[in-house]
């Protein structure tokens, strides 16, 4: 390969790398009120997402890190002017770092009336036991 071939790759692929386009949707993204109560054999996550429909909301577990991403459709409420809102609207997301405690294989979720409910149950070698005194 000649040199001025070789400056000709370049030049095509340095084009290629400047036309690349990347677009953004601007959007507002909320963080969920969450409630999280742990017993002895599970975690119980509560997240609040008003208006969400069940299929609009991706849980994803990658390695440790728990994501959970909501979609309101703001086009839903475009009619409305509200007097007072307490809720917000817009995408939801939430970001869980999950210790080793947790059976990851067993993590189950529970959208119910604008409540996503998340169950961590705990590995059964992990969970504290009572020992007792001889």
């Amino acid at each position: 390969m000649t040199a001025e071939n070789k400056e000709v790759m370049i030049e095509e692929k340095e084009k290629e790398v400047t036309n690349h386009v990347e677009t953004m949707i601007a959007r507002r993204v909320f963080k969920p009120n969450t409630d999280i109560i742990e017993s002895d054999g599970e975690l119980l996550l509560y997240m609040d997402m008003p208006g969400v429909r069940k299929e609009d909301i991706d849980v994803k577990l990658e390695k440790n890190n728990l994501t959970v991403n909501g979609k309101l459709f703001v086009g839903d409420y475009a009619n409305y002017q509200p007097l007072y809102s307490e809720y917000n609207l817009g995408s939801f997301s939430r970001n869980f770092e999950i210790s080793n405690e947790i059976d990851q294989s067993k993590i189950a979720a529970k959208m119910e009336d604008g409540v996503l409910m998340l169950t961590l149950p705990k590995i059964p070698e992990k969970q504290p036991t009572q020992i007792e005194i001889s």
